[in-house]
């Protein structure tokens, strides 16, 4: 088959839209028709150099689509299914699935060198093999994917917003119904309102956090992040920290997320500053790999009991986690087409890149054409 998909080339460059061969689904794989992507600020990463990711790769890792051929292997999918692609598989069989962990599925390591299950390929351009984001590159209106990394969904869900759940808004929702624990009556900060953000405020909010104080530089993100939850919003950690402490007489935050579009590590000791005795910090946004800066305060983890917490996926359990939200969505208490500040062809895909490192998104959206 071939399409259109967009490839990066080389780290720095911009994503070159162009003519690619697919190869049909060989065991355990299956072809989708992707109607529609998330733009993900890890793609940028990636392009950055921030993650390194093996290229020339087709970019893209928050799809949603319709499957079109399964090879053979395939058990719970058949043509015509509509499902997510989520970020990270679930194999089901390993240590981590069955003890329900699967965002930690040992096929993630395997996926995240961009290639099939087999070690093979089967994207190809300019004469070459050609490697796919998380082994999705939904940067493409068609894929060939594991099996292991669909999620099933309802047919009534809209596409091109159930594609959101393949890794931000799960992320970000994750962050803080599963890794901070928010629980009702706290006073949770979030730092970056942005595609992870957005559902970190939206996973406060409905584990039933009473103070949400949202901080972001960018000041026209305000009404949003009070629509999404938000009860205050600050512009900068400094002026955050202050609200904070008035908020709750000293005592300061139960959490704080990271969730900007690129952590430093002196990030990490203000959002320590943040968070009361016991309270946790969880730190979901990426840094650059090689970033071996932060020096943090030991003694607060000893003297105060203070807490630093990685969360991956956000410690979601993609087959029964993408479901549930979606069906919060089909509720009103999930908003995700409030999230979708703008949509594009995947002609304008450097231009919606654009428009996100200006913070002039919450999230954009690719639409595919077929």
């Amino acid at each position: 088959m071939k399409m259109n998909a967009a490839i990066l080339w080389d780290y720095g460059q911009d994503w070159s839209v162009e003519e690619v061969e697919l190869d049909p689904p060989k065991d355990g794989e299956v072809l989708v028709s992707f109607e529609a992507t998330g733009l993900c600020h890890s793609d940028h990463h990636i392009r950055d150099g921030d993650l390194v990711a093996p290229i020339p790769l087709i970019g893209g890792h928050e799809g949603a689509g319709i499957v079109q051929e399964v090879g053979p292997g395939v058990r719970d999918l058949k043509v015509g299914d509509h499902i997510v692609a989520a970020f990270l598989p679930a194999c089901g069989r390993c240590r981590w699935c069955a003890t329900g962990k699967s965002n930690l599925c040992d096929m993630g390591a395997e996926i995240l060198m961009g290639l099939q299950p087999d070690g093979t390929f089967r994207r190809h351009a300019r004469g070459q093999d050609i490697y796919a984001a998380i082994g999705l590159g939904t940067f493409a209106p068609y894929g060939t994917v594991p099996e292991a990394s669909l999620v099933k969904i309802d047919d009534d869900i809209p596409l091109t917003r159930a594609c959101l759940l393949g890794c931000g808004v799960t992320t970000g929702w994750g962050s803080a119904v599963n890794t901070a624990d928010v629980a009702p009556g706290d006073t949770v900060v979030v730092i970056g309102c942005g595609g992870i953000g957005s559902g970190a405020i939206q996973g406060a909010r409905l584990a039933g956090a009473e103070k949400i104080v949202v901080i972001d530089i960018v000041e026209s993100k305000r009404d949003k992040a009070f629509l999404f939850g938000a009860t205050h919003f600050a512009t900068s950690i400094a002026e955050g920290t202050e609200l904070v402490r008035e908020l709750t007489k000293g005592v300061m935050a139960d959490s704080a997320l990271l969730t900007v579009g690129l952590v430093e590590g002196q990030m990490i000791n203000d959002a320590l500053e943040l968070v009361s005795k016991g309270g946790a910090v969880v730190l979901t946004a990426l840094a650059p790999m090689t970033d071996v800066t932060p020096v943090l305060p030991m003694t607060m983890f000893t003297l105060f009991q203070k807490r630093l917490l990685g969360s991956l996926y956000g410690q979601a359990n993609p087959r029964a986690d993408i479901p549930k939200l979606l069906s919060l969505y089909r509720q009103g208490k999930l908003l995700l087409d409030e999230t979708v500040t703008h949509e594009y062809k995947l002609g304008e895909i450097n231009n919606a890149y654009d428009d996100m490192l200006a913070g002039r998104n919450i999230r954009g959206v690719v639409l595919h054409d077929h």
